[in-house]
């Protein structure tokens, strides 16, 4: 029960006058809440934050001028015929490979830093229709869309900023005329897209048109981002905008981890990669962590010779990322031929396998649940331990207001063998935990303490501890045997809520 008291009166004029004239009135009023919801811990997700988080792990695909050049960064001033693909891209063959991997989408990157589009753009020449080979004949955008559609994947587009063959770079016009253009005639390719990622790499050398120059510019107005978010939000509200576009951050490096502390809240002004990486208790916006990584060993476009990361390395990425209150973002580059090569099939593959035997079967709903404390529930919600385990993201189970600790058990009839904690707070609500810790018994009565070397501080939309606390043989050995496993919340900024509890 809350209550607020209200000054009613005519009017704010000599208001002491008219108070005793009797014009205004002390009445007292009671607010109800009637389903006793916590309060949010602010800041808070927009709902296209939280789809956005909810796809977790998701392919990048780097492919263009580059994948012909054998260059990571083309100047601009590359003859739109080198881009020859030597059979049909094929995108849903790239999503094929990436949804057995246990990945929800992809970003395509259709315009990279030497400003060739992969689309029939009216912003410039320098595109796909004055290619070769396959080339104009692939509306990669199209297709890429399609596919998706057609698998149950999401999608959506990488558009690099900086534009190192426009002659315009630089001026006022660049951005009206080409790169909030080329952004909107993205955004026509499908309204249910979920990300467009903007490079931070912006101003330096280039072609330019001719002019061989370099060229400064300063991101934080020059792409004039709250118009850009407007226009593409218009057609596709549901629609992130990495990195330039401010709702979405880089985790601060491209090795595939996060920290093991990480808040989704920050400070947009901060610079420091370090800071990236754990995010910021105190930061006054919700702009949640993506960690983008290589699958391969070269660089993010194809290259002769490469080799596929292991898929113990790529299930280690999963864990520091997906695992660690981030989304991960894998690179799988494409070859000449415009399909992913067999190797990197393969290796997709045989993730996916992995993924599955290690976090596919879940033990929580097999176990009695028990808190230390469960909150009151309200007319039409509530709030009890098996809200966690009823595979519902919108019920928690939540403590009453005042209580920032709390212990959860899991309790089986016999000795089961877990290996991995998963955790996830109701951040619609905010983020909250700031510091917990898990142990296990054997018999019931004598309890050891598991991932001591793991900061187990923060959980966020998703944590996963792997209980032996090492993330690089997270599945080694034998496991353990609990009767219990429990886990001790020792801290948070507001009563903790847990919509989730999972282990494997």
């Amino acid at each position: 029960m809350k209550k607020v008291v209200f000054l009613l009166g005519i009017s704010v004029i000599c208001c002491a006058q008219l108070y005793a004239q009797g014009e205004f009135q002390l009445v007292e009023q009671t607010l109800t809440d009637a389903d006793n919801q916590p309060l949010a811990v602010h800041p808070v997700p927009s709902e296209r934050q939280l789809l956005w988080n909810e796809t977790e792990f998701y392919a990048f695909f780097h492919y263009g001028m580059n994948t012909f050049t054998n260059k990571e960064w083309g100047k601009g001033d590359e003859s739109e015929s080198i881009y020859a693909p030597t059979q049909m891209p094929n995108p849903k063959q790239w999503l094929t490979a990436c949804k057995k991997a246990g990945m929800k989408g992809g970003i395509a990157v259709v315009k990279h830093h030497d400003g060739f589009c992969l689309w029939p753009t009216a912003t410039t020449d320098h595109n796909m229709t004055r290619s070769s080979g396959y080339g104009p004949q692939a509306n990669i955008p199209e297709l890429f869309a399609d596919a998706a559609r057609k698998l149950d994947m999401k999608y959506g587009f990488y558009v690099s900023p900086w534009d190192r063959n426009s002659a315009y770079y630089g001026k006022d016009n660049y951005v009206t005329d080409v790169f909030l253009k080329q952004c909107e005639e993205l955004a026509l390719y499908g309204d249910d897209q979920f990300e467009m990622w903007f490079d931070g790499a912006n101003g330096g050398d280039g072609y330019y048109g001719g002019q061989n120059t370099t060229i400064s510019i300063d991101a934080s107005y020059y792409y004039d981002v709250p118009n850009l978010r407007d226009r593409v939000h218009r057609i596709c509200k549901n629609c992130v905008m990495w990195g330039v576009g401010g709702e979405a951050r880089w985790i601060g490096n491209e090795q595939g981890y996060a920290g093991e502390t990480n808040w989704a809240t920050f400070n947009p002004t901060t610079e420091s990669n370090a800071i990236r990486q754990t995010g910021e208790e105190n930061g006054w916006q919700w702009l949640p962590g993506e960690s983008d990584a290589k699958a391969t060993s070269a660089g993010w476009f194809w290259h002769a010779g490469e080799t596929v990361l292991t898929a113990e390395r790529l299930f280690q990425m999963y864990l520091e990322t997906v695992g660690r209150n981030s989304t991960l973002i894998l690179n799988c580059p494409p070859d000449k031929t415009g399909s992913l090569p067999a190797a990197t099939v393969s290796r997709l593959e045989e993730l996916g396998e992995m993924m599955t035997t290690r976090l596919g079967t879940d033990l929580a709903p097999s176990a009695t649940i028990t808190a230390s404390e469960v909150r009151t529930s309200g007319a039409n919600r509530d709030y009890k331990v098996g809200n966690m385990t009823d595979g519902d993201k919108e019920t928690y189970w939540a403590t009453n207001d005042g209580t920032t600790s709390a212990t959860i058990t899991l309790t089986w009839d016999e000795p089961t063998t877990v290996r991995y904690l998963q955790m996830m707070e109701y951040v619609r609500l905010g983020q909250r935990i700031q510091d917990f810790k898990v142990e296990y018994t054997e018999d019931g009565e004598n309890w050891k303490e598991l991932a001591k070397n793991i900061q187990t501080t923060t959980v966020g939309y998703k944590r996963i501890i792997p209980l032996n606390g090492k993330t690089a043989s997270s599945y080694s050995g034998s496991g353990y045997k609990a009767k219990s496993l429990r886990i001790t919340i020792d801290s948070a900024r507001a009563c903790p809520t847990l919509s989730n509890i999972s282990v494997f």
